[in-house]
């Protein structure tokens, strides 16, 4: 009998793979058995060794979402694809009142708008050669919570969850799937300072069921369920990953 969440003989696409969230991701995907493309604007060597050493296939590729469409058109020339997932973000924190136009743009460029044209040109590629694939954003606990001080990045997230929910009514006919993943409070690089903060760290934990924060394998586990064919039915689902915070 066939593994339903083996990814093998499958080529996935990972942006922001670099490091954290993205970088476990990869990792995942390729232990699965998918040939992984890491893709980012920073070096991706450390992402490589570790799929290396957990006897993975893997590829870089130079990716800079801040021009979306360029991107798009980076992502068209990878033919072999079948698992996007978008992963890469950023984040620019200020009170409303003093947020900038750029703040705004630059987030949701990267955010949002880049996952709609990768989607797009990944969805031409699969429907030119009459096959399926999957699609796996990464939304946010902000997609259904509004945060503080973080405005652009809350309406990219929602955004996000929004845009897979019309994709999966567009593209589910066609074999695509398109599911998001929404973590909640994860340890990487872009929390370490929340969790050096004892006060932070501990109100964070207190309000986690689950009493800890998320490993990124966590994420990369949901990854590969979404990627795989056990999740062949499932269609628009934003995957909530955040030890039941969105629970309490």
């Amino acid at each position: 009998m066939s593994d339903p969440f083996s990814l093998s003989g499958r080529t996935a696409l990972v942006t922001g793979a670099n490091t954290g969230i993205g970088q476990a991701i990869a990792v995942s995907l390729a232990q699965a058995g998918a040939a992984v493309v890491c893709a980012g604007r920073s070096a991706m060597d450390e992402t490589l060794q570790r799929i290396e050493d957990a006897g993975g296939r893997a590829r870089p590729l130079a990716l800079d979402l801040s021009d979306p469409m360029h991107a798009a058109g980076v992502v068209e020339s990878q033919d072999d694809l079948d698992i996007l997932v978008n992963n890469a973000g950023i984040i620019r924190r200020a009170d409303s009142v003093d947020f900038t136009e750029a703040e705004w743009d630059d987030v949701l460029d990267v955010n949002l708008k880049a996952v709609f044209f990768l989607s797009q040109a990944f969805a031409r590629t699969l429907l030119a050669r009459n096959s399926g694939g999957s699609i796996v954003n990464i939304a946010s606990v902000l997609s259904f919570q509004g945060g503080i001080r973080v405005p652009s990045y809350t309406a990219s997230k929602g955004g996000v969850a929004g845009l897979t929910r019309l994709l999966a009514c567009e593209w589910a006919s066609k074999g695509i799937n398109v599911n998001a993943i929404a973590p909640g409070y994860i340890a990487t690089n872009n929390t370490e300072a929340l969790r050096n903060d004892p006060d932070r760290n501990q109100a964070i934990l207190d309000r986690i069921p689950a009493g800890r924060w998320g490993d990124p394998a966590d994420i990369g586990d949901a990854a590969v369920f979404l990627a795989s064919p056990a999740a062949k039915y499932i269609h628009g689902t934003i995957l909530s990953v955040d030890g039941g915070w969105l629970a309490r």
